[in-house]
């Protein structure tokens, strides 16, 4: 019984030791995959979320002014035709000298 008995014992240092190497290997296996995840990533050029964030805010910012300058724009051009003058958007004009819009005189 004493040869059964250190052969098992044998046997179960092996398997231990096997155990405790594979899952040795497993860890650096699995430390490369994350490094070159890591590396995948950075080459990839993604954006942070605060810098998504940021511009999301900007983007947000821009489209509530232009909804407001076209609303304004549409009031103008309301008041213009209110005005009883017959001549609509389409009789303006931009002077070639100024950055401002001139209305055309149709007389």
């Amino acid at each position: 019984m004493q040869v059964n008995n250190r052969l098992l014992d044998d046997l179960a240092r092996l398997a231990t030791g096997a155990v405790g190497a594979a899952a040795g290997v497993r860890d650096e296996i699995e430390a490369l995959i994350r490094e070159r995840l890591r590396r995948l990533l950075d080459d990839a050029d993604l954006v942070g979320r605060e810098e998504f964030e940021a511009v999301k805010a900007m983007a947000a910012k821009a489209r509530a002014e232009q909804e407001a300058l076209a609303a304004k724009v549409a009031t103008l051009e309301a008041r213009l035709d209110a005005a009883g003058n017959g001549a609509g958007p389409e009789a303006l004009t931009r002077d070639a000298g100024a950055d401002t819009v001139a209305k055309v005189d149709n007389r």
